[in-house]
């Protein structure tokens, strides 16, 4: 999803953020804030949060799979292309 904060001061807060190596990308910095969003308003539970964390932690040590790839992978597997 592409967007843009209409404030000034909201995109610069997020850039410093970020060169500040607390959020690998803006991306991630307004993830975390959505995220920080649902938790004050009680829409994700420990369990929840516990997952998006264990999550984070993989992506960050490279533990994951490209889409394209699981994407080219299945299309070989059930189309033969």
């Amino acid at each position: 999803m592409v967007f843009q904060l209409k404030k000034p001061e909201l995109e610069k807060f997020i850039a410093d953020q970020v060169r500040a190596g607390l959020y690998a990308s803006r991306e991630a910095a307004i993830k975390a804030a959505v995220e920080r969003m649902m938790i004050d308003h009680g829409e994700l539970d420990n369990e929840t949060i516990a997952a998006i964390n264990q999550a984070d932690e993989q992506y960050a040590r490279g533990e994951f799979v490209e889409w394209r790839d699981v994407r080219d992978e299945l299309r070989k597997k059930y189309t033969g292309k």
